[in-house]
């Protein structure tokens, strides 16, 4: 594997990783199409670029990637021909497990040679290095991550989108088979029922994906931070009580992704603090870390204990961006010390609209127009700007007046204020 390809494909705008790939292994595995399946990816989890391989108008589909899960490996590769835009081609697909939602890449193939073991491993191994990235911006995202995530929150409703197209579709069709003259009631009826069966299948196919890349179930999410606390405490020689929620706690509550993945972030970032204040305070004898949740009907409720020297601070949890990250979704915490005896920090988090006090004035702005206010709130002028985001000054004029518009603002004072406060920055 090429180390500058690497280096040059991490430090690209995750916007432009699929791209990137697709460069990068055009040279060993030619393709004329990529597509990637990847829930760890919050701005577009599905997504293709290069030119279609099926008909004209005809597009390859979440379902016709996701397809291709059971027949690649855990972590690996499979190569063979599928149906890929309502037609046969030879394609590669490429699966990494660092994320438990499962990340696949497909690449639609110019010819069916099989690919060298060598091409193979590369490829294997950028595909690991991108999910392996994305997963950590997820698991402790940075503001202007979040801010990039609303950016897609629209994402329920192009899901739904896609289903009712599919419908229309589905329904169409089915209403042209019942109008053919030149059918017998028999074949008609067949016909009918075979389309409803394989339209149904599609359908349902494409609500499970939907689902599982925009609701967790509780206990699983909370067995994730599980296990990733485990490690990283087992390091330090401290021990880590769990009190993991029970049936009465919303076990088996269905929570939204952007829900789950502030919780880990939160709750990591916790206890990461609670680690330095107990370092730093010198303290002596066992350590030990609980952490524990509960789900009801309107909030997460986490729970982060120790048996440090019960110095912990709201400041020291704000310059992990604690604070930072519960915002967006209306979230609270309450930090209480006792000196001697530990700390207990309380976080809870929103898990319905209905329970969301404000909403985020940023979920207007594109990405770019997310990129040009994080430079504003950092202070910078349009020229310096422009360079940084290697865009026009002129182009840097348009998008500042679009981002006052769209925030109601009347400076770009006030929407670097806004950026700040939201998390942009």
């Amino acid at each position: 594997m090429d180390l500058m390809s690497a280096v040059e494909l991490i430090q690209a705008p995750l916007s432009e990783h699929l791209a990137r790939l697709s460069s990068a292994l055009a040279e060993t595995i030619p393709h004329r199409e990529i597509a990637q399946l990847a829930g760890n990816c919050s701005n577009t989890p599905f997504k293709t670029i290069g030119e279609s391989s099926g008909r004209p108008g005809d597009v390859i589909t979440a379902t016709d990637v996701a397809a291709l899960r059971p027949l690649a490996p855990a972590t690996g590769s499979w190569q063979g021909r599928a149906r890929m835009a309502g037609v046969d081609v030879p394609v590669l697909a490429l699966a990494s497990d660092i994320t438990g939602q499962g990340a696949l890449l497909v690449l639609v193939r110019t010819d069916d040679t099989p690919v060298r073991d060598e091409h193979l491993a590369s490829a294997q191994a950028l595909w690991d290095l991108v999910t392996a990235y994305r997963e950590g911006l997820r698991s402790e995202p940075l503001p202007g991550s979040l801010a990039a995530s609303r950016a897609a929150a629209a994402a329920p409703a192009m899901a739904i989108a896609e289903l009712r197209d599919a419908h229309g579709a589905a329904l169409t069709t089915l209403l042209g088979v019942l109008r053919d003259r030149t059918l017998d009631d028999a074949n008609a009826r067949a016909r009918a029922v075979d389309l409803a069966v394989s339209t149904l299948a599609e359908l349902r196919s494409r609500v499970e994906r939907d689902r599982a890349l925009m609701e967790e179930r509780a206990g699983d999410a909370f067995e994730r931070l599980a296990g990733s606390l485990r490690r990283l405490l087992h390091a330090r020689g401290v021990e880590l009580e769990l009190g993991p929620p029970q049936a009465e706690d919303g076990t088996d509550r269905l929570l939204p992704a952007d829900v789950t993945h502030t919780a880990l972030a939160v709750v990591r970032a916790t206890v990461h603090a609670s680690l330095d204040d107990q370092v730093h305070e010198g303290g002596h004898g066992e350590h030990r870390v609980h952490i524990s949740w509960k789900i009801d009907t309107d909030e997460l409720h986490a729970a982060v204990r120790d048996n440090g020297p019960g110095t912990l601070t709201r400041g020291a949890l704000d310059a992990r961006h604690v604070t930072e990250r519960l915002a967006p979704l209306g979230g609270r915490l309450d930090v209480d010390a006792v000196p001697g005896r530990g700390t207990t920090v309380t976080l809870e988090i929103p898990v319905s609209s209905s329970s969301t006090p404000r909403q985020d004035p940023l979920t207007a702005l594109g990405t770019r127009e997310l990129e040009v206010l994080g430079q504003l709130a950092r202070g910078r002028r349009n020229r310096d700007i422009a360079q940084a985001l290697h865009i026009s000054e002129s182009t840097v004029k348009f998008h500042v007046a679009k981002i006052i518009g769209k925030l109601g603002v009347s400076t770009r004072g006030e929407a670097a204020a806004l950026a700040h406060q939201w998390g942009a920055a």
